[in-house]
């Protein structure tokens, strides 16, 4: 019985081939396991005015679906707030949790597709990091995604992204990010 290859995403190759060698010649790891890696991303989209219309709930699941190749699922208010005519258990948004293949997949399109596609693109914010080693960023516009065709969305609306790594600080959480081709506004910086 013949064997077949299996697929491995571009970044993956990358991070394994370059990235990591790197980080560990730059921080001065023991082995490989120590250097920080990519462990999951998630996309969360909060969609105004989704008390009034059911609908636009649905799309924007569906877009997110389409963007990302994996089923997205509404997000439901977790309380009753009555000024915004918002009842407990109300779909009020969507979210999507990337992982292994499709986190790859998703991460290579944005780098290489989407994030060019900016108007006046100069770099992703290096200050977004959180202090635990997670990068998160914001999308203004989902109609940067090659995916999303512009004359069939109802209304422009963003997003966030939120990269979960193993990094236990900014500085590594950066210099991964960055190895994994990243394009942030300053490259000559160590990264705060």
């Amino acid at each position: 019985m013949a064997t077949t290859a299996t697929y491995s995403p571009r970044l993956l190759k990358k991070y394994r081939e370059e990235a990591a060698p790197a980080l560990m010649k730059k921080f001065g790891y023991k082995t490989v396991m120590e250097c920080p890696r990519l462990v999951k991303i998630c996309l969360n989209q909060g969609v105004k005015g989704s008390t009034s219309d059911k609908k636009m709930i649905d799309e924007a699941v569906n877009e997110m679906t389409i963007i990302t190749g994996q089923k997205a699922v509404p997000t439901m208010s977790k309380k009753d707030i009555s000024n915004f005519k918002l009842r407990k258990n109300m779909p009020i948004g969507c979210r999507v949790t990337l992982r292994h293949v499709k986190m790859y997949e998703f991460l290579d399109r944005l780098i290489s597709v989407s994030l060019p596609r900016v108007r006046d693109f100069k770099g992703v914010n290096e200050k977004s990091f959180d202090g635990r080693g997670n990068y998160t960023m914001g999308i203004t516009e989902q109609i940067i995604y090659p995916e999303i065709n512009i004359d069939k969305i109802a209304r422009i609306s963003g997003m966030d992204i939120t990269f979960v790594t193993t990094a236990k600080t900014n500085e590594e959480a950066y210099e991964l990010l960055k190895q994994m081709g990243m394009p942030f506004t300053n490259m000559e910086k160590t990264g705060k």
